[in-house]
């Protein structure tokens, strides 16, 4: 298992009622994107969350959420966080409106076209 379904469909619940979200297979888990820009994904059982620049310090200070490192060296702007910081709905709720925030203050890309294809003789 590459990512915990059960924290994939209560994510999926969330974003129910919001337009312009889609799901992508990426680093080995699930990720969320809004408006094109990554908002939040699973890796395992850990929660990983988009953050705002202003509040990454604040937020890394939290109980349950650390620095997001896949290579050993962390990635600004983002942070995981454990089962036990998500367990319940309302702190589900919290870290995700903390990635939506992030993900609506930017501004939605443009999806990109493929040339058309050559025809072979």
């Amino acid at each position: 298992m590459a990512y915990d379904e059960r924290l994939a469909e209560r994510i999926r619940s969330y974003f129910t009622r919001r337009k312009g979200v889609e799901e992508k297979r990426m680093f080995g888990g699930l990720c969320f994107m809004f408006n094109g820009h990554m908002c939040c994904g699973i890796d395992k059982d850990r929660l990983m969350v988009r953050v705002l620049p202003d509040r990454y310090d604040t937020l890394l200070k939290k109980p349950h959420a650390r620095k997001m490192d896949f290579t050993g060296k962390p990635l600004k702007g983002f942070l995981f966080i454990s089962e036990a910081g998500y367990r319940t709905a309302s702190g589900l709720v919290s870290w995700l409106d903390e990635a939506i925030e992030c993900a609506t203050s930017k501004p939605p890309k443009k999806k990109k076209t493929k040339p058309p294809r050559m025809a072979m003789r």
